[in-house]
């Protein structure tokens, strides 16, 4: 797995790769208030918590390409698979299908 929890800290691996399952799980560990959508500020705590430096521009704009219902959120059962792709090549994660 290329993100892995540690305490309370996530941190990115430097090799290895992430299954789809994998990435979807992490994501889902920043729904703080467990209503079922990622807000900006979830998605852009999430980002940095991999080292990754993310504004909130950046992440308004990730979650206009994620949010197909346009609610301002990225839904965990719904939209993640679109963040997924936007991850993939904006991220430089490397997830795969198995």
């Amino acid at each position: 797995m290329a993100i892995t929890a540690t305490g309370t800290t996530t941190t990115r691996a430097l090799s290895g790769d992430m299954t789809i399952e994998e990435f979807r799980q992490w994501i889902r560990r920043f729904d703080v208030n467990g209503d079922g959508r990622i807000s900006r500020n979830e998605l852009r705590h999430a980002i940095r918590s991999i080292g990754v430096r993310f504004s909130g521009w950046r992440s308004n704009r990730w979650i206009r390409q994620a949010d197909a219902n346009g609610d301002g959120f990225i839904d965990v059962e719904g939209e993640i698979d679109n963040l997924l792709d936007y991850a993939k090549s904006n991220l430089g994660i490397n997830i795969v299908a198995y």
